[in-house]
């Protein structure tokens, strides 16, 4: 699906940037891009209503991108799914709903859950121009890691995007756990793809498969990842750049490339389509033919280098990108 926001978010978000001052959004976009490649998170940085919005700005077109394609790439995996509950963990101002929405539009009750007030806030004023899932979704103010008196409600599909970064590293297994308790179907976990965010979702995956869980990506088997460092897991959403956009982050590539890990874990009940190997890698193609990193369903990492002689497994090589599966 296209890594574009939705038409009504785009134009949600021009609306609240009218008569705003670019200068003060673009130093406010500065401190949010810095606390991302810090590995701290928003948290921090956002405090205000102008901070969430120059969140919106620098970081949700690159957040929902990668959300869009780690939730294609689980509706392909699992084709019969069809939630019609949907909890946001760590939701800020409603990123991975509106691409939930988009993925599954059959959703018919939605409840985002963040500690930040402004967050939550900007959630609210950006979906009242969405789908009326998203406009009428419960938004919840909730600190994820403290201690709960309740167990969360229960979901068909529980996402948490970009929030195991946000939070010490002591909490990431209660949290999962609780993530995992709420899911009547299938969590899935987006990261950012840096090393540190592959080691989260590396100690998530063992934990849910502990729990019972069987994947639904992006792994084609549930035994030890076969990587190892420097090597990581991850893959990459390339988006455009609105002028906005760019202005925010002080950059001229009108597009920018988003790395991230995600992890699909599903219950008993969810019908998975297996699948062979996954391309790890940009294909690499030369005069001889194309060679391929792969994850193969053994557990092993291979290397397949498919010859142009044979025509019709290089036709099917030549259509493959980072990130399919085989």
């Amino acid at each position: 699906m296209s890594p574009d926001l939705p038409g009504p978010l785009r134009a949600a978000i021009a609306v609240r940037l009218e008569g705003v001052s670019r200068r003060d959004l673009a130093e406010r976009a500065a401190r949010v891009s810095a606390a991302y490649r810090g590995g701290g998170g928003s948290a921090g940085v956002v405090l205000t209503p102008d901070d969430a919005l120059a969140y919106a700005l620098a970081r949700l077109p690159a957040t929902y991108a990668a959300d869009i394609a780690a939730f294609s790439a689980v509706a392909e995996a699992c084709p019969d799914f069809a939630p019609a509950t949907l909890l946001d963990a760590g939701a800020g101002p409603g990123t991975a709903s509106w691409a939930a929405l988009e993925v599954w539009p059959q959703i018919e009750a939605a409840l985002m859950l963040d500690e930040s007030g402004p967050f939550l806030d900007l959630a609210r004023i950006l979906a009242e121009a969405g789908p009326p899932v998203i406009a009428g979704a419960e938004r919840r103010r909730t600190n994820l890691t403290a201690a709960q008196v309740e167990p969360w409600p229960r979901a068909e599909l529980v996402v948490a995007s970009y929030v195991l970064a946000e939070i010490p590293a002591q909490a990431q297994g209660p949290l999962v756990d609780r993530l995992w308790d709420a899911c009547e179907g299938l969590l899935v976990l987006v990261e950012p793809g840096t090393p540190a965010g592959y080691q989260r979702i590396l100690d998530a995956r063992a934990q849910l498969i502990d729990a019972g869980a069987r994947l639904a990506g992006p792994c084609p088997h549930a035994q030890a990842c076969p990587l190892t460092e420097p090597d990581w897991c991850h893959f990459v959403q390339r988006l455009p750049r609105s002028r906005d956009h760019r202005l925010a982050k002080g950059a001229e590539a009108p597009f920018e490339d988003e790395k991230f890990i995600w992890l699909a874990a599903a219950r008993a009940g969810v019908t998975i389509a297996p699948f062979a190997a996954r391309v790890l890698a940009p294909p690499h193609q030369a005069k001889p033919g194309i060679d391929l990193k792969l994850c193969v369903d053994t557990g092993a990492l291979e290397p397949r280098f498919v010859p142009r002689r044979d025509k019709p497994a290089f036709a099917q090589a030549r259509r493959l990108d980072w990130g399919d599966t085989i």
